[in-house]
Protein backbone atom coordinates (compact mmCIF):
# COMPACT_ATOMS: atom_id res chain seq x y z
CA UNK A 1 0.00 0.00 0.00
CA UNK A 2 1.56 3.74 -0.91
CA UNK A 3 1.85 6.16 1.43
CA UNK A 4 -0.58 8.56 1.84
CA UNK A 5 0.29 10.86 4.39
CA UNK A 6 0.43 14.40 2.81
CA UNK A 7 -2.06 13.66 0.34
CA UNK A 8 -5.45 13.04 2.48
CA UNK A 9 -6.93 15.03 4.76
CA UNK A 10 -7.62 12.40 7.44
CA UNK A 11 -9.28 13.61 10.43
CA UNK A 12 -12.32 14.69 8.73
CA UNK A 13 -15.80 12.95 7.49
CA UNK A 14 -16.25 11.49 4.12
CA UNK A 15 -19.43 10.22 3.02
CA UNK A 16 -18.93 5.96 2.36
CA UNK A 17 -21.93 5.13 1.61
CA UNK A 18 -25.95 5.58 0.85
CA UNK A 19 -27.81 4.00 3.78
CA UNK A 20 -29.88 2.06 0.93
CA UNK A 21 -26.63 0.18 0.12
CA UNK A 22 -26.43 -1.47 3.05
CA UNK A 23 -29.51 -2.82 3.49
CA UNK A 24 -31.09 -6.61 3.64
CA UNK A 25 -28.07 -7.49 4.97
CA UNK A 26 -25.34 -6.29 2.39
CA UNK A 27 -21.62 -6.40 2.81
CA UNK A 28 -20.29 -3.22 0.95
CA UNK A 29 -16.35 -3.28 0.41
CA UNK A 30 -15.33 -0.04 -0.30
CA UNK A 31 -11.61 1.52 -1.03
CA UNK A 32 -11.68 4.96 0.58
CA UNK A 33 -8.49 6.78 1.27
CA UNK A 34 -6.39 4.16 -0.38
CA UNK A 35 -7.79 1.96 2.13
CA UNK A 36 -10.08 -1.65 2.07
CA UNK A 37 -13.16 -1.23 4.10
CA UNK A 38 -15.93 -3.40 4.57
CA UNK A 39 -18.72 -2.01 5.58
CA UNK A 40 -22.27 -3.78 6.89
CA UNK A 41 -25.30 -2.98 9.57
CA UNK A 42 -25.61 -5.71 12.10
CA UNK A 43 -28.49 -7.54 13.78
CA UNK A 44 -28.56 -4.68 16.08
CA UNK A 45 -28.79 -2.20 13.65
CA UNK A 46 -25.17 -0.21 14.03
CA UNK A 47 -23.30 0.06 11.14
CA UNK A 48 -19.63 -1.54 11.07
CA UNK A 49 -16.57 -0.32 9.50
CA UNK A 50 -13.61 -2.68 9.26
CA UNK A 51 -10.51 -3.12 7.92
CA UNK A 52 -11.53 -5.15 4.83
CA UNK A 53 -8.74 -7.44 5.07
CA UNK A 54 -8.42 -10.48 7.45
CA UNK A 55 -5.54 -10.06 10.09
CA UNK A 56 -4.45 -13.80 9.07
CA UNK A 57 -3.55 -14.55 5.52
CA UNK A 58 -5.92 -11.01 4.14
CA UNK A 59 -8.87 -11.97 3.04
CA UNK A 60 -11.34 -9.71 2.22
CA UNK A 61 -13.57 -9.52 5.05
CA UNK A 62 -16.14 -8.33 2.63
CA UNK A 63 -16.44 -12.27 1.67
CA UNK A 64 -17.21 -13.07 4.93
CA UNK A 65 -20.76 -13.37 7.16
CA UNK A 66 -22.51 -11.11 9.20
CA UNK A 67 -23.26 -13.27 12.73
CA UNK A 68 -25.41 -10.72 14.89
CA UNK A 69 -23.06 -6.80 14.82
CA UNK A 70 -19.72 -9.47 13.97
CA UNK A 71 -17.95 -10.72 10.96
CA UNK A 72 -16.51 -14.09 10.20
CA UNK A 73 -13.65 -14.66 8.02
CA UNK A 74 -15.21 -17.17 5.56
CA UNK A 75 -11.72 -18.65 4.78
CA UNK A 76 -10.63 -20.12 8.34
CA UNK A 77 -13.30 -18.74 10.51
CA UNK A 78 -11.80 -16.09 12.48
CA UNK A 79 -14.76 -13.91 14.02
CA UNK A 80 -14.31 -10.01 14.61
CA UNK A 81 -16.25 -7.34 16.65
CA UNK A 82 -17.44 -4.51 15.69
CA UNK A 83 -14.21 -3.10 17.58
CA UNK A 84 -12.18 -4.90 15.25
CA UNK A 85 -11.00 -7.51 17.72
CA UNK A 86 -10.94 -11.30 16.79
CA UNK A 87 -13.27 -13.09 19.70
CA UNK A 88 -13.34 -16.36 18.28
CA UNK A 89 -10.75 -19.02 16.43
CA UNK A 90 -12.03 -22.19 15.67
CA UNK A 91 -9.91 -24.71 17.02
CA UNK A 92 -7.86 -22.30 19.41
CA UNK A 93 -9.15 -21.34 22.90
CA UNK A 94 -6.51 -18.53 23.30
CA UNK A 95 -6.77 -15.46 21.42
CA UNK A 96 -3.66 -12.52 21.37
CA UNK A 97 -5.16 -9.65 22.94
CA UNK A 98 -3.41 -7.45 20.07
CA UNK A 99 -4.89 -9.84 17.36
CA UNK A 100 -7.70 -7.79 14.88
CA UNK A 101 -8.36 -5.45 12.09
CA UNK A 102 -8.61 -1.62 12.53
CA UNK A 103 -12.43 -0.38 13.22
CA UNK A 104 -12.95 3.13 11.80
CA UNK A 105 -15.76 5.47 13.52
CA UNK A 106 -18.47 5.27 11.51
CA UNK A 107 -21.94 7.58 11.48
CA UNK A 108 -25.58 7.19 9.82
CA UNK A 109 -27.23 10.56 9.36
CA UNK A 110 -29.81 11.85 6.87
CA UNK A 111 -29.48 8.64 4.42
CA UNK A 112 -25.56 9.10 4.22
CA UNK A 113 -22.87 6.49 6.37
CA UNK A 114 -20.32 9.16 7.29
CA UNK A 115 -16.66 7.55 7.94
CA UNK A 116 -13.47 8.63 10.35
CA UNK A 117 -10.28 7.57 8.66
CA UNK A 118 -7.97 9.55 10.50
CA UNK A 119 -7.68 9.31 14.31
CA UNK A 120 -10.25 7.83 15.90
CA UNK A 121 -9.91 9.92 19.48
CA UNK A 122 -10.43 12.76 17.46
CA UNK A 123 -13.89 11.56 15.68
CA UNK A 124 -16.89 14.23 17.01
CA UNK A 125 -19.65 13.27 15.30
CA UNK A 126 -20.54 16.79 16.21
CA UNK A 127 -18.19 17.62 13.23
CA UNK A 128 -20.45 16.16 10.42
CA UNK A 129 -21.94 18.78 8.43
CA UNK A 130 -25.52 19.03 8.54
CA UNK A 131 -27.59 19.36 5.09
CA UNK A 132 -31.59 19.31 6.52
CA UNK A 133 -33.16 19.17 3.33
CA UNK A 134 -32.03 15.25 3.47
CA UNK A 135 -34.65 14.44 6.43
CA UNK A 136 -36.94 17.71 5.47
CA UNK A 137 -40.52 16.35 4.19
CA UNK A 138 -40.88 19.71 2.00
CA UNK A 139 -38.03 18.65 -0.03
CA UNK A 140 -38.02 15.52 -2.57
CA UNK A 141 -34.93 13.86 -4.54
CA UNK A 142 -33.90 10.40 -5.06
CA UNK A 143 -29.69 9.38 -4.40
CA UNK A 144 -27.45 8.92 -6.74
CA UNK A 145 -23.84 7.64 -7.13
CA UNK A 146 -21.01 7.05 -9.63
CA UNK A 147 -17.75 6.38 -9.76
CA UNK A 148 -15.05 9.30 -11.37
CA UNK A 149 -11.59 7.49 -12.61
CA UNK A 150 -10.19 11.10 -11.85
CA UNK A 151 -9.29 12.79 -8.28
CA UNK A 152 -11.71 14.37 -6.49
CA UNK A 153 -9.99 18.30 -6.56
CA UNK A 154 -10.92 17.96 -9.99
CA UNK A 155 -14.34 17.57 -9.58
CA UNK A 156 -14.27 20.37 -6.47
CA UNK A 157 -12.47 22.81 -9.75
CA UNK A 158 -15.12 21.64 -11.85
CA UNK A 159 -17.94 22.83 -9.37
CA UNK A 160 -16.23 26.09 -8.05
CA UNK A 161 -16.99 28.31 -11.38
CA UNK A 162 -20.48 27.92 -12.80
CA UNK A 163 -19.28 29.46 -15.79
CA UNK A 164 -18.96 25.94 -17.05
CA UNK A 165 -22.69 25.24 -17.02
CA UNK A 166 -22.71 27.56 -20.11
CA UNK A 167 -20.06 25.03 -21.99
CA UNK A 168 -20.07 21.78 -20.78
CA UNK A 169 -23.77 21.95 -20.33
CA UNK A 170 -25.09 23.83 -22.70
CA UNK A 171 -28.17 21.35 -23.78
CA UNK A 172 -28.76 20.36 -20.01
CA UNK A 173 -28.43 21.64 -16.99
CA UNK A 174 -26.98 24.98 -18.81
CA UNK A 175 -29.50 26.25 -20.96
CA UNK A 176 -27.01 28.40 -23.22
CA UNK A 177 -23.46 29.80 -23.77
CA UNK A 178 -25.16 33.25 -23.07
CA UNK A 179 -24.56 31.72 -19.17
CA UNK A 180 -21.12 32.90 -19.18
CA UNK A 181 -21.07 35.76 -20.80
CA UNK A 182 -24.26 38.08 -19.21
CA UNK A 183 -23.84 36.74 -15.78
CA UNK A 184 -20.65 36.79 -13.05
CA UNK A 185 -20.62 36.21 -9.58
CA UNK A 186 -22.14 38.71 -7.05
CA UNK A 187 -20.79 37.59 -4.05
CA UNK A 188 -17.60 35.36 -3.46
CA UNK A 189 -16.97 34.72 -0.33
CA UNK A 190 -13.94 32.73 1.56
CA UNK A 191 -14.87 30.36 4.22
CA UNK A 192 -12.59 28.99 7.05
CA UNK A 193 -13.24 25.56 5.42
CA UNK A 194 -14.10 26.41 1.70
CA UNK A 195 -16.67 28.97 0.18
CA UNK A 196 -19.68 30.90 -0.73
CA UNK A 197 -20.57 31.97 -4.49
CA UNK A 198 -23.79 33.44 -5.81
CA UNK A 199 -24.53 34.08 -9.08
CA UNK A 200 -27.77 35.82 -11.02
CA UNK A 201 -29.32 34.94 -14.71
CA UNK A 202 -32.07 37.57 -15.08
CA UNK A 203 -34.50 37.65 -18.05
CA UNK A 204 -33.59 34.13 -19.40
CA UNK A 205 -34.74 31.15 -20.81
CA UNK A 206 -35.19 27.82 -18.41
CA UNK A 207 -32.41 25.58 -18.89
CA UNK A 208 -33.73 22.17 -20.67
CA UNK A 209 -33.58 20.24 -17.38
CA UNK A 210 -36.14 22.97 -15.48
CA UNK A 211 -38.23 23.27 -18.60
CA UNK A 212 -39.14 19.19 -18.36
CA UNK A 213 -40.81 19.51 -15.03
CA UNK A 214 -42.38 22.51 -15.43
CA UNK A 215 -45.93 23.79 -17.16
CA UNK A 216 -44.42 26.86 -19.00
CA UNK A 217 -41.86 26.17 -20.73
CA UNK A 218 -41.75 29.32 -22.45
CA UNK A 219 -41.71 31.55 -19.43
CA UNK A 220 -38.80 33.68 -18.84
CA UNK A 221 -36.66 33.16 -15.26
CA UNK A 222 -34.45 34.88 -13.13
CA UNK A 223 -32.62 32.08 -11.77
CA UNK A 224 -30.07 32.45 -8.55
CA UNK A 225 -27.19 29.71 -7.75
CA UNK A 226 -26.03 30.10 -4.96
CA UNK A 227 -22.72 27.75 -4.41
CA UNK A 228 -21.51 26.25 -0.40
CA UNK A 229 -18.02 24.65 -0.77
CA UNK A 230 -16.32 22.72 2.31
CA UNK A 231 -13.68 20.58 2.98
CA UNK A 232 -12.65 17.67 2.55
CA UNK A 233 -15.12 17.78 -0.61
CA UNK A 234 -18.56 18.44 0.44
CA UNK A 235 -20.51 20.66 -2.35
CA UNK A 236 -23.99 22.48 -1.49
CA UNK A 237 -25.98 24.31 -4.40
CA UNK A 238 -29.36 25.94 -3.90
CA UNK A 239 -30.98 27.01 -7.41
CA UNK A 240 -34.42 29.32 -7.75
CA UNK A 241 -36.46 29.88 -10.85
CA UNK A 242 -38.42 32.58 -10.41
CA UNK A 243 -40.76 34.39 -12.60
CA UNK A 244 -38.59 37.41 -14.44
CA UNK A 245 -38.86 40.59 -13.10
CA UNK A 246 -41.11 39.24 -10.30
CA UNK A 247 -38.85 40.84 -7.58
CA UNK A 248 -36.79 37.55 -6.75
CA UNK A 249 -33.43 39.55 -6.05
CA UNK A 250 -35.54 41.77 -3.47
CA UNK A 251 -36.66 38.31 -1.58
CA UNK A 252 -40.18 37.98 -3.27
CA UNK A 253 -40.28 33.95 -4.10
CA UNK A 254 -44.00 34.32 -5.40
CA UNK A 255 -44.54 31.62 -7.86
CA UNK A 256 -40.89 30.36 -7.58
CA UNK A 257 -39.80 26.69 -8.28
CA UNK A 258 -36.68 25.68 -5.83
CA UNK A 259 -33.70 23.11 -6.21
CA UNK A 260 -30.97 22.03 -3.36
CA UNK A 261 -28.13 20.15 -4.43
CA UNK A 262 -25.63 18.30 -2.29
CA UNK A 263 -22.73 16.45 -3.54
CA UNK A 264 -20.04 14.83 -1.56
CA UNK A 265 -16.85 13.74 -3.36
CA UNK A 266 -14.81 11.29 -1.54
CA UNK A 267 -11.21 9.94 -2.68
CA UNK A 268 -11.56 6.56 -3.48
CA UNK A 269 -7.71 6.92 -4.45
CA UNK A 270 -5.17 9.79 -5.75
CA UNK A 271 -6.85 9.60 -8.71
CA UNK A 272 -10.54 8.01 -8.15
CA UNK A 273 -13.62 8.98 -6.68
CA UNK A 274 -16.72 8.16 -4.76
CA UNK A 275 -19.41 10.61 -6.19
CA UNK A 276 -22.50 10.79 -4.43
CA UNK A 277 -25.09 13.24 -4.64
CA UNK A 278 -29.54 14.37 -4.91
CA UNK A 279 -30.48 17.04 -6.38
CA UNK A 280 -34.48 17.47 -4.56
CA UNK A 281 -37.01 19.96 -5.38
CA UNK A 282 -40.12 21.84 -3.17
CA UNK A 283 -43.07 21.74 -5.90
CA UNK A 284 -45.49 19.21 -6.67
CA UNK A 285 -43.84 16.54 -4.17
CA UNK A 286 -46.88 14.15 -4.99
CA UNK A 287 -46.08 13.63 -8.29
CA UNK A 288 -42.70 11.24 -8.24
CA UNK A 289 -42.23 11.75 -11.77
CA UNK A 290 -40.52 14.87 -11.01
CA UNK A 291 -37.94 13.24 -8.98
CA UNK A 292 -37.02 10.64 -11.84
CA UNK A 293 -36.96 13.61 -14.57
CA UNK A 294 -34.55 15.59 -12.22
CA UNK A 295 -32.69 12.37 -11.23
CA UNK A 296 -32.31 11.31 -15.00
CA UNK A 297 -31.05 15.08 -16.15
CA UNK A 298 -28.60 15.10 -13.35
CA UNK A 299 -26.94 11.53 -14.79
CA UNK A 300 -27.07 13.13 -18.44
CA UNK A 301 -25.15 16.30 -17.08
CA UNK A 302 -22.85 14.60 -14.73
CA UNK A 303 -21.93 12.16 -17.63
CA UNK A 304 -21.11 15.21 -19.54
CA UNK A 305 -18.39 16.49 -16.55
CA UNK A 306 -17.41 13.00 -16.00
CA UNK A 307 -16.32 12.75 -19.78
CA UNK A 308 -14.51 15.85 -19.39
CA UNK A 309 -12.67 15.36 -15.99
CA UNK A 310 -11.61 11.86 -17.32
CA UNK A 311 -9.82 13.32 -20.20
CA UNK A 312 -8.54 16.05 -18.26
CA UNK A 313 -6.60 13.53 -15.84
CA UNK A 314 -5.49 11.01 -18.71
CA UNK A 315 -3.43 13.83 -20.07
CA UNK A 316 -1.79 15.72 -16.82
CA UNK A 317 -1.53 11.98 -16.12
CA UNK A 318 0.68 11.59 -19.24
CA UNK A 319 2.13 14.97 -18.32
CA UNK A 320 2.45 15.81 -14.47
CA UNK A 321 4.95 18.35 -15.11
CA UNK A 322 2.46 20.56 -16.67
CA UNK A 323 1.56 23.87 -14.92
CA UNK A 324 -2.07 24.73 -14.59
CA UNK A 325 -2.84 28.52 -15.39
CA UNK A 326 -5.46 30.44 -13.38
CA UNK A 327 -7.54 32.96 -14.29
CA UNK A 328 -10.04 35.22 -12.37
CA UNK A 329 -12.99 32.67 -12.17
CA UNK A 330 -10.50 30.21 -10.03
CA UNK A 331 -10.43 32.67 -6.94
CA UNK A 332 -12.79 30.08 -5.29
CA UNK A 333 -11.13 26.97 -6.18
CA UNK A 334 -7.53 28.87 -5.62
CA UNK A 335 -8.97 29.31 -1.97
CA UNK A 336 -10.03 25.86 -1.49
CA UNK A 337 -6.96 24.23 -2.53
CA UNK A 338 -4.63 26.39 -0.47
CA UNK A 339 -7.00 25.91 2.20
CA UNK A 340 -7.11 22.30 2.12
CA UNK A 341 -3.20 22.13 1.69
CA UNK A 342 -2.71 24.52 4.73
CA UNK A 343 -4.78 21.98 7.28
CA UNK A 344 -3.03 18.71 5.50
CA UNK A 345 0.40 20.18 6.78
CA UNK A 346 -1.35 21.40 10.21
CA UNK A 347 -2.71 17.44 10.58
CA UNK A 348 1.03 16.58 9.34
CA UNK A 349 3.31 18.54 11.76
CA UNK A 350 3.12 16.41 14.92
CA UNK A 351 3.96 13.48 12.75
CA UNK A 352 7.18 15.10 10.82
CA UNK A 353 8.34 16.80 14.25
CA UNK A 354 8.41 13.27 16.05
CA UNK A 355 10.30 11.93 13.03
Amino acid sequence: MKETNGIFLKNCWYVAAWDHELIDGRKLARTILEKPVVLYKGESGQVVALDDRCCHRGAPLSMGRVEGDDIRCMYHGMKFAPSGKCIQIPGQEQIPPKLGVVSYPVVEKDHLVWIWMGEAARADPALIIDYPPLRDPAWRGLPGYMHYDANWLFIVDNLSDFAHLAFVHTHTLGGSEEYAYKTKPVQIERLARGFRVERWHENADAPPYHKKVIADKAAKVDRRNIGHMHIPGIFFLETTFAPAGGGAKRGDLTGARQYRNCQFMTPETRRTTHFFWNYLHDFDLDNPNIALSLRDSMIEGFNEDKALIEAQQKLLDADPDFKLLAIAADAPLSHFRWTLNKLIAEEQAPMAAAA
